[in-house]
């Protein structure tokens, strides 16, 4: 255990800041799962909406620096390639 009052104190900011991006994460996939599960489900017009929602969620994520740009993108990307696939 740190001794230091500033190690304490980083001790403390980095369970926080861990706290809220694994909250933000947890978001991103949940919503990732809805694009699939509409996907699965063969409901197009469900699909488009809930890669509205996904897209939106990864971007937030994305602006606060939870996911680097091309990890954003590429989750993106991903998704919507998997949405214009549905008949």
């Amino acid at each position: 255990m740190a001794n230091i009052k500033s190690a304490k104190k980083r001790i403390l900011v980095t369970a926080t800041k861990t706290a809220r991006n694994k909250a933000i994460r947890s978001e991103v996939k949940t919503s990732i799962k809805k694009v699939e599960a509409a996907v699965a489900a063969k409901d197009k017009a469900a699909a488009e909406a809930a890669l509205k929602n996904a897209t939106s969620v990864i971007e937030g994520a994305c602006s606060k620096g939870v996911y680097h740009k091309n990890n954003a993108a590429r989750k993106v990307s991903r998704l919507a390639k998997l949405v214009n696939g549905v008949a």
